[in-house]
């Protein structure tokens, strides 16, 4: 996006040209492998993207807050007397969730001006909504000059969509978008938060995210759900073992499941989980070793278990993937994201991605009706000020 164009934008919205205001972006982010692990205190293996969100901030006299988007026609004037409160479905409470952590942190927020502009397809399952999080959380700490740590935003971040948006998310999205490093994906314990940034090393092959173009709202989702079957399955597992998590149980203990857990659901949510932390932990060794098609190999299995343990694909999804690993160059492929509609993403050899994108499309488009987006990203970097 061009900054002279979003300045311009900026002024055409809110006037007075002599008060500058200030850029910042932060990405989306996809999730290579490791799905529905993080609030499971599991593994995860993201990376941030060059699609993100654009912010463009000022201060003003008073206690009015604007929120304006160049992607919605909904503009939002609201006046700050205290901690906001959540009435509405809006895009705004995302930035206000952000808003009101600074604001129990005794921060004295002015009056301010706030432009957004995103390119992260909305409701696609490369975490729009951590982006406008965190693009918020860095604007504010820079604007205010708290000295808030990028962990500190990051936890900042996640509990604006946990407490005020009312999304029960783990901290993987708010992390990827704030800890991101081009060229490299993030090896994140979402338990310990420990993490390490690995090279992203794909040679003559290329990273193609597909969208669905189904929507998929989280918080109208199966989301919340599963993380109770979750939590039901670490309830019924503390009689082997005093588990916070299920990810606190390694692989070679899956098979334990079957004497603790009698629900075949819950026995599969747990499975699902269990296995899935074997994988993203084989996936990175394998990709710093080089071994591409192994990391494709591991794709496909996790994409199975969220099939068939954790049930949160869908045909839609299940068509890009398994209709996808039938042409040639196809690497991996697998759902990323939460599920229920939103994106793949595959690893494709370069001089097979434009077969790929042309005959996927055409069987998709026949048998679901709707037509595939094809993206090609860049790795990028962390939310940060653009000067």
């Amino acid at each position: 996006m061009d900054p002279e164009y979003l300045t311009d934008k900026f002024f055409e919205k809110y006037g007075n040209v002599s008060g500058t205001p200030t850029h910042f972006f932060s990405p989306g982010r996809v999730n290579l492998i490791g799905e529905h692990t993080d609030y499971n205190g599991g593994f995860v293996f993201p990376c941030a993207l060059n699609y993100g969100t654009h912010l463009l901030i000022r201060k003003i006299e008073g206690d009015i807050l604007n929120l304006s988007t160049l992607n919605f026609t909904d503009d939002k004037k609201v006046q700050r007397k205290g901690l906001f409160v959540n009435t509405a479905k809006t895009w705004i409470n995302y930035p206000l969730g952000v808003v009101n952590e600074f604001l129990k942190r005794d921060t004295k927020i002015s009056g301010l001006e706030f432009l957004y502009y995103g390119d992260v397809p909305n409701g696609a399952g490369l975490s729009s909504s951590a982006s406008i999080e965190m693009v918020t959380a860095v604007a504010l700490n820079d604007s205010y000059k708290t000295g808030f740590s990028m962990l500190e935003l990051v936890k900042m971040s996640q509990k604006a969509e946990n407490e005020f948006v009312g999304m029960n998310c783990g901290i993987m999205d708010q992390f990827a978008a704030g800890f991101g490093k081009k060229d490299n994906a993030i090896f994140l314990n979402c338990d310990t938060l420990n993490y390490e940034n690995v090279p992203l090393v794909l040679d003559n092959c290329s990273l193609i995210i597909t969208n669905t173009g189904k929507r998929r709202g989280l918080t109208d989702s199966k989301y919340n759900e599963r993380r109770a079957e979750c939590e039901r399955a670490v309830e019924l597992l503390q009689v082997y073992k005093p588990i916070r998590n299920l990810s606190e149980l390694r692989i070679d203990e899956i098979q334990i499941l079957d004497k603790y857990i009698s629900d075949p659901v819950i026995r599969k949510r747990a499975k699902h989980i269990i296995s899935e932390n074997g994988r993203v932990i084989e996936a990175v060794k394998v990709l710093k070793n080089n071994n591409l098609i192994r990391f494709g190999e591991l794709m496909n299995l996790s994409h199975d278990s969220l099939k068939d343990d954790y049930e949160v694909t869908g045909i839609e999804l299940d068509t890009l993937v398994y209709e996808g690993r039938k042409l040639p160059g196809v690497i991996g492929t697998r759902m990323t994201g939460a599920g229920f509609g939103g994106c793949t993403v595959s690893i494709v050899r370069k001089g097979d991605v434009s077969n790929f994108m042309s005959e996927l499309g055409a069987v998709y488009q026949k048998k679901t009706g709707l037509t595939p987006e094809f993206y090609q990203p860049e790795i990028g970097d962390g939310a940060r000020k653009i000067d």
